[in-house]
């Protein structure tokens, strides 16, 4: 079967010279059948509302690049969750009473009911540091005072420390296996993973 040959596109039109049409601009009012359309319309050309323009979405790239890297912060998609306080007998693992960042404790699956031990006296205040003005020393005497600060301990604190811990260990001792556990020295061995382990 032989391809349908295509007839070349006719100008109603055509130049009778460059620039000028052989027929006139009311001739192909009539010609083209505007005066229909017109008619069909109440007299007027239908008219098409054009769209609203949208934004353009993609922002054109710069022309050159920064001589150096401009870091960009990363979006945090993660709700922040309330932490748990956790805590550890002093009498027990020699652990005192202080403020731990949650991301160095391994949560256990193994719960213990703390409900009726007194937590309201530890706050962020209770472990805030007391900063005293303190008088200009010699260099002997400076290190010298400087041991003997770090080695002294509030009284007060060393009576809340022995009142919580006895308040936990009767409730530690409740449960088979869990003071020895706290006592001994946690390691990890070749081969071990710790997010596979259950306590």
């Amino acid at each position: 079967m032989a391809p349908k040959q295509r007839t070349p596109h006719a100008n109603r039109n055509p130049d009778l010279i460059r620039g000028v049409g052989k027929f006139s601009r009311s001739k192909m009012y009539h010609k083209r059948g505007l005066w229909a359309i017109k008619a069909k319309h109440g007299g007027t050309f239908p008219h098409h509302e054009k769209k609203p323009a949208e934004a353009p979405v993609a922002v054109k790239p710069p022309k050159f690049y920064p001589a150096d890297d401009v870091k960009k912060p990363l979006v945090n998609k993660r709700k922040a969750k309330p932490t748990k306080l956790r805590t550890g007998p002093f009498k027990i693992n020699g652990v005192p009473l202080r403020r731990v960042n949650q991301s160095y404790v391994i949560a256990t699956s193994t719960k213990v009911d703390i409900a009726g031990v007194n937590l309201e006296k530890f706050d962020d205040k209770y472990f805030s540091k007391q900063v005293e003005k303190k008088k200009k020393k010699g260099e002997g005497e400076f290190f010298e005072a400087e041991k003997e600060e770090k080695n002294q301990l509030p009284q007060e604190k060393k009576d809340d420390q022995k009142t919580l811990d006895a308040a936990l260990v009767k409730l530690i001792e409740c449960v088979p296996d869990l003071k020895s556990y706290l006592g001994a020295r946690f390691s990890l061995k070749a081969g071990m993973k710790p997010h596979e382990l259950v306590f």
